[in-house]
Parts: C-alpha cells; structure tokens; sequence
C-alpha cells in the first residue's frame, strides 16, 4: 500500500509518500512546499485570505504529486495553526471542495503523540532518559520518553512566527532582546524544564525545521539536499553555529551555505530555545532527526 501524508504547518507544508508493507516503511518521495500561514495575522488568531490562497495551492500541487506516485490513500494534517485559527474552516472548506479530502485538523496533544511515533521510527525506543524537541511556527511540541515509553508531552503555542510577531527582533539581534526571549521561554516552557530535570534527561533529540537546518549549516549541505535520519551534534558544534546565527544579520543568514531561506528569521528564536532548555536542564548530547509527524502517521498506519 502506497501512503501521502501533508503535513499542513504554520511555516511550510510537507509532503511525504511512502510505501507500507507489513512493519517496513520504504520512503518514496519527499517534500515540502512554503506556505506561512503564520503570517502577520497570526497574532489574531487569524489566517489571511492571502495565507489561504497559498496553501490551498500548495496542497493541490502536493496532492497531485502523490496520485504520480499511485498513492493509495492521501491524508492531510493540520496543525497549530489552523487549529487555533478562527477562521479555519474557509481553509478546510476549500481544500475539501478542491480536493475531495477532509483536512484532519489535531490538537497539540496529538501532534505530540505523532512526533514520537515519527522519531521511534527514526532511533528505536529510546533507552535513555531523552526529550524530544520539534520547534515549529504555531507550536513547539516537547516529549520526554525513556525504554520505549512516553513519559510526558505537551504542546506548547509559542511557536517562532507568533514569536517574531510578539517580540521585536534586531537584525542582528541584540544581547537584551536575546535575554528577553530566554525569560519568555523559561517562563512558557517551565513546566517542561521541571519534567526534563524531573527524568533526569540528558539528551535532546531535535526533530524538523530549525533542527534540519542546524544540519544543514554545521554541514555545509544545501537546505534539504540530505535527509538524515539521525545525526550526532556535539554541545560545541551546536554552540558554534548558535553564535554564527546570533551574530548575523538576515543579509548574511541568506548567504549562508545550509540556510533554508523560510527560516532566516525564524532560526534567531528557535536556537535561542533549544540552547535555553538545554541550559536549564543540564543536556550533554544532541541527537538531530529528519522523521517527525508525517513518518508519525505512517508508523502508527503501518501498526494498525
């Protein structure tokens, strides 16, 4: 049986389609398609008749793509924010309409259940005591899991578009708005330090964007060109790049061989995030995946 997944996100709309056959998962085809819902209106709560027309035009492209792959079955999850949008049904009413497909809008809760799934796929069960980060544009989804079991998760809605929507951010970003963001995501993401610290976790596991595009700059690898199903980071490579983002100006950043041009401005907040949290929580190792919630939906597909 052939699989499509999209997953409709905040920042970019990602397709994969993969082959399914008993416990096996042969990935086919990848991709992704930029459709930042997470505009200026995101701060309302709202998305724009212009965010709109983008992923609806985004989604008949990628739908299109799956049925050349003789996708059996083509599944579209919506997340943060569409959830959270007031007006998400002019979004899903017209992808219905276009498409003949009902868009699966989830809550966080869920998205967090898929994202493990997506990384056990990825590295296994997971023996030692390990949070799992995906940083996204809507929400930011945090797990903590340890032989094979979920211990905790929570989605929290401070994704990075709300966030350069909320906080001013010079370019290059100054010392006092850097200290500005660490005490915002201390104090949104509290209840996650105190779990990490809690379990005792000493790994974080970094899933989609702003982790793919680390990669990819520590690398020198052109955006999305290798997809890694897992790559070992050391505290001082992640350091290494966190200065060299920090430090640059978004002229610079567009320069940068590695840097996906939909994340110029929204890596700044992601990795001031991750370095908070590991801060906080004496993390020692970084493990980075490419599988997060559309390889979620095809592992938990493939069990049931």
């Amino acid at each position: 049986m052939i699989i499509a997944v999209i997953d409709l996100g905040t920042n970019t709309s990602n397709l994969v389609v993969a082959r399914l056959e008993e416990q096996n998962v042969d990935i086919l085809y990848q991709g992704k398609e930029y459709v930042r819902l997470g505009d200026r209106q995101i701060a309302e709560n709202i998305i724009s008749n212009a965010a709109i027309a983008r992923a609806c035009a985004a989604v008949t492209r990628q739908v299109r793509t799956s049925r050349k792959w003789c996708a059996d079955n083509i599944r579209i999850i919506a997340t943060s924010a569409v959830r959270q949008a007031i007006n998400r049904y002019e979004l899903t009413d017209a992808i219905k309409e276009s498409e003949g497909i009902d868009v699966e809008v989830i809550v966080g809760e869920r998205e967090a259940d898929l994202i493990y799934q997506g990384v056990r796929l990825a590295l296994g069960t997971l023996p030692e005591p390990s949070v799992i980060l995906d940083i996204g544009g809507g929400s930011n989804e945090v797990i903590i899991s340890e032989d094979g079991s979920l211990l905790w998760r929570f989605s929290f809605p401070a994704g990075m578009s709300r966030i350069i929507s909320q906080f001013p951010i010079s370019d290059p970003v100054s010392n006092q708005e850097i200290v500005a963001l660490e005490e915002h995501f201390l104090e949104v993401h509290r209840e996650a330090i105190l779990q990490c610290r809690q379990y005792g976790v000493k790994t974080l596991i970094g899933c989609s964007g702003a982790f793919n595009t680390l990669t990819d700059v520590l690398d020198g690898t052109d955006p999305e060109e290798v997809f890694r199903i897992q790559k070992q980071v050391s505290i001082g490579e992640f350091e290494s790049v966190y200065q060299k983002i920090i430090q640059s100006t978004t002229s610079e950043r567009v320069l940068m061989k590695g840097m996906d041009l939909v994340r110029t401005e929204l890596i700044v907040p992601a990795l001031i995030l991750a370095r908070t949290l590991m801060n906080h929580t004496g993390i020692d190792k970084i493990v980075q995946t490419g599988y997060s919630l559309r390889e979620g939906v095809l592992w938990e597909m493939i069990r049931h």
